[in-house]
């Protein structure tokens, strides 16, 4: 099945400063990709991989589950560290989640986690009635496009498929019972008007993780995916300067001065 257009995978080959971008459930790398891009400009390598069964037809993440997603970001995380010297991860809804299970189980390979209205649980009856109804229905109405921003598509799915939505409940539970193994730096970022993650699931992945350099961002003008929205320039140079005070050759700094050096030799 071929890949919608937008929502192909991002790679790009930058310094020996990674950084691996996870996007959500039903959505594609669309939703992330001009953060990608940001980051690329500024020297950095990039992956932003398309998730099992994302980005083509809903009918395909029928058939995968939330081991199919979590692999997927597991391999290209490890391929980041074969040639990085730090590495960061940044996600978006079930992107955080994904994030959150990486700086779990992998640690010190992990320098540092930047989450954008991060899930942590299923909220509402319909979530309890899934082991039943995925057997009965096969999908229900999509969760895509909670932008305030007019006329912007983030390529994700108009249908949920309920087998994968039954996988992501579980995952969300294995996730939250590893937010105390989490312990590296976070940036927090997450909107008070999101229509598909509540305020709540920011505030127990908070209280839950054991990380000491925390940073929370109220995200006020935009909805759930906020990488596309009105914020989403603060969200690309609060995650740049975080890189920055770990990896201090990739900060604001250190780019204003790349910019300086090829003005001075480019004129």
């Amino acid at each position: 099945m071929p890949v919608l257009p937008g929502a192909e995978p991002f790679r790009h080959e930058g310094g020996d400063v990674g950084v691996l971008l996870c996007h959500g459930f039903t959505g594609s790398p669309a939703s992330m990709r001009p953060w990608a891009e940001y980051l690329a400009e500024r020297g950095l390598t990039v992956s932003l991989p398309l998730l099992p069964g994302h980005g083509t037809r809903w009918q395909d993440m029928q058939v995968t589950s939330w081991q199919d997603w979590y692999a997927e970001v597991d391999r290209e995380l490890r391929a980041l560290r074969r040639h990085c010297e730090k590495v960061f991860v940044f996600g978006l809804s079930m992107g955080g989640a994904l994030t959150l299970r990486l700086a779990a189980r992998h640690g010190d390979a992990v320098s540092g986690i930047v989450l954008v209205n991060p899930a942590n649980k299923m909220h509402g009856v319909a979530a309890h009635a899934l082991p039943v109804v995925r057997h009965l229905l096969a999908s229900t109405a999509g969760l895509a496009n909670d932008i305030a921003k007019e006329g912007v598509d983030e390529v994700g799915y108009d249908r949920v498929p309920l087998h994968a939505a039954h996988s992501l409940r579980q995952f969300l539970r294995v996730v939250d019972g590893e937010l105390p193994q989490v312990t590296q730096p976070v940036v927090l970022l997450h909107s008070p008007q999101d229509h598909v993650v509540p305020a709540a699931d920011s505030a127990r992945i908070l209280s839950r993780i054991s990380s000491t350099d925390v940073t929370e961002i109220l995200l006020e003008q935009s909805y759930h995916v906020a990488t596309l929205d009105h914020d989403a320039e603060r969200i690309f140079e609060e995650s740049h300067a975080f890189i920055g005070r770990f990896a201090p050759g990739y900060g604001p700094s250190a780019a204003q001065g790349r910019d300086k050096e090829g003005s001075a030799t480019g004129g």
